[in-house]
């Protein structure tokens, strides 16, 4: 049975003051929703600002989230569509040239089902080049997904996902080779 009376996150490691976290929370609450859909830039600034490893060339729309955006890592040319959430407890690391589509959550945090206290339990996400994660997915904590993968919209992935694959559904599974077109 659970008791929430005994959960403790102490040992959780945030990555930063407090104080700079409500800093974070309040530039992210004001500055990234009234900011321009052209703005993409400043966004990119502002994550670097606060410890973003963010690549040349990304596109980050207003409304996406980030959690703790000094352990996410987005490579060159990618996009991040409206409504993405980076729920960063642990590291997120987005490849190059990969479209993250609107409503996707990507979720690095999860709790022990077995633990009576619901002890948190972290793990990053890798996210190889060239894939494409489709509209309202949700990635779960420990997910690599291969590069050139496509995941169908609304999936949910909770397993590895290998490269160059059509993956899909609840849970996701891959169901065919992503056919890349010859130049």
């Amino acid at each position: 049975m659970v008791d929430l009376r005994q959960y403790d996150q102490s040992w959780f490691d945030r990555g930063r003051s407090g104080g700079f976290i409500l800093f974070w929370w309040f530039v992210q609450a004001i500055a990234f929703p009234l900011s321009p859909h052209f703005a993409h830039g400043f966004r990119r600034q502002l994550l670097r600002l606060f410890g973003a490893r963010i690549g040349t060339g990304v596109l980050i729309r207003p409304t996406a989230r980030f959690t703790y955006p000094w352990k996410v890592e987005i490579g060159d040319y990618s996009w991040i569509g409206d409504d993405v959430v980076f729920y960063s407890l642990d590291r997120i690391c987005v490849g190059q040239h990969c479209a993250i589509s609107q409503n996707t959550y990507l979720c690095t945090g999860n709790h022990d089902r077995q633990d009576p206290a619901f002890g948190l339990q972290t793990s990053p996400i890798f996210i190889g080049n060239g894939a494409w994660i489709a509209a309202d997915c949700f990635i779960g904590p420990g997910v690599k997904i291969g590069a050139n993968a496509f995941i169908a919209a609304r999936s949910s992935v909770f397993s590895n996902m290998p490269a160059g694959q059509v993956c899909m559904g609840t849970p996701c599974r891959p169901r065919s080779p992503r056919i890349q077109p010859s130049k």
